[in-house]
This record gives structure tokens, sequence and C-alpha cells, in this order.
């Protein structure tokens, strides 16, 4: 009786043993293997790089101030670009996670291809072979805001930035102060110029950003493809009155454009 109650302790403590858990104290700790904690950490690591894509993923990327909302060619080219590197991002950001899932549950993998391979791919090749194509992707995207000169030159809308206020005087001598109309569909040379410091001039929803600056002239071609109203901020920290500097430009069709005068609308409610 005493042989076969020593055979049973046997057996269950090998099997204690074989499961990783130990006596301690009064109680029992659980010790996991060397590559359990691996997957739990790579498990930990998956999860993490999920909340944070999900955390950018609803992340607000709407509304009157929204880049990724284009409604004109040189915004569209600027949200393609943005897309484009953050689709990049994001496959470079999932190899590096694959690798590092490698390098832990697989390091003999991760070894085989000896330093000098992984350093002269993952250093040197890879990083210029990406970096060349958006380098090209940013300089094509970035000639639709020039205003390149044409045999017919479009409406151009002198902008003086002052602190804290927009003017803008359009070519018949009328001016309004922080409101610019734009015809649909044409394109617009906003020519900038600031009286005082540098601000940044910035409409996101039909382009890109250009510095108004003292004493020199800058000039930005935009284009509003959709009827509306678009909000525009000063994008260049200018002072203490930076943060209330907006103004906004109101697209309309060519008929109302050219009919009503720009102060007439302003006062429109």
């Amino acid at each position: 009786m005493s042989g076969n109650s020593n055979c049973r302790f046997h057996r269950l403590a090998c099997n204690f043993l074989d499961d990783g858990v130990v006596a301690a104290g009064s109680g029992l700790a659980h010790e996991r293997s060397p590559s359990r904690a691996r997957s739990d950490l790579v498990a930990a690591w998956f999860r993490s790089s999920a909340a944070i894509v999900s955390i950018i993923s609803l992340a607000a990327c709407a509304g009157p101030l929204s880049a990724l909302q284009p409604e004109g060619p040189a915004a569209r080219g600027t949200a393609t670009l943005w897309w484009s590197m953050l689709i990049g991002a994001a496959v470079i950001f999932l190899a590096v996670l694959a690798i590092s899932a490698l390098a832990i549950l697989r390091p003999a993998v991760v070894a085989s291809f000896g330093a000098r391979r992984t350093i002269l791919w993952g250093g040197l090749i890879v990083p210029t072979v990406i970096l060349t194509i958006l380098v090209i992707a940013a300089f094509a995207l970035g000639e639709r805001l020039l205003a390149t000169p044409r045999e017919e030159m479009p409406l151009r809308i002198d902008v003086t930035a002052r602190q804290w206020n927009w003017e803008f005087r359009y070519p018949g001598g009328e001016s309004t102060a922080n409101k610019v109309r734009i015809p649909v569909g044409e394109d617009v040379d906003f020519a900038l110029t600031s009286e005082d410091v540098i601000h940044g001039f910035w409409i996101p929803r039909l382009g890109g950003k250009l510095d108004a600056i003292p004493g020199h002239t800058n000039v930005i071609r935009l284009r509003a493809d959709r009827p509306g109203t678009y909000g525009g901020v000063c994008a260049e920290y200018c002072g203490t009155g930076h943060a209330v500097m907006p103004f906004t430009v109101e697209a309309v069709s060519r008929e109302e454009f050219y009919s009503v005068p720009a102060q007439s609308a302003e006062l429109r409610p």
C-alpha cells in the first residue's frame, strides 16, 4: 500500500513539474517556459500595434480644415502623397514587427542572414528605394501648387497678411477682410505678402501652405471643384493673436462671382 502511494505521488509530482508548477511557501507559483514567454510577448506587441492603428484610424479626419477631404487638384495631390506615405509607413512598421517577432521566436533564422547582408539591405538598399519613390512623388505632386506662366493667366487675388487679419484685393480694386470669394472650377492665383511678420496662408481642402513674407510676393495657384465654404488659417506662428487669424473661402458659380460684387456678397447674411 505504501509503495503504491509513493508511485502515485511520484507521477503527480512529475506532472506538476512538467506543467511548470512549483510549490512556493504555502501556495503554488506558475513558471512559464521560455518559448511560451516569448510567444506572449510577441502577442502583446501585436495587440499594442493593433490598438495604435485603431486609434489612428478613428482619429478625426474630416471637417472644414481637413486636408484628407480635398476639393481641388492641388489638395488631392497632397492627400494622395499623405496616403502613400501612410501606407508605406504601415508596411515598413509591419515588416519591422515581423522581423522582431522572427528574431524572438526563431533567432537562428535571423542570424542566418548575416550582419553584412542585413545592414546592406535593411540599412541602405531598401530605405534608398523608398525615399527615392517618395521624393519623386512629392516633386511631381508639388508642381500642382506652382503658378507657372501660361498663355491665359488665371484670376489673381492679392492677399496681404497682417497681425491679425487677412486682406483680399480683387482685380477691380475691391477688397474684403478675412473672407474671399472665388469662382468654382477656375484656377485662382493668390499673390501673398505681409506687412509685419511671416504668416502662413493655408486652405487645407484646396491645397498646400505657402508663406506670406514681408517685402516679397509668393504666388500659389488653387482651385475649388465644388461650391461651398472652406476654412483657411495662418499656419505660421506669428504672435499672440495667431490662433484668432482664420479666414473663409466661398466658392461660388462663375455667374454669381462675376455678377455680384465681392463687398456686397460679404454683407449678405
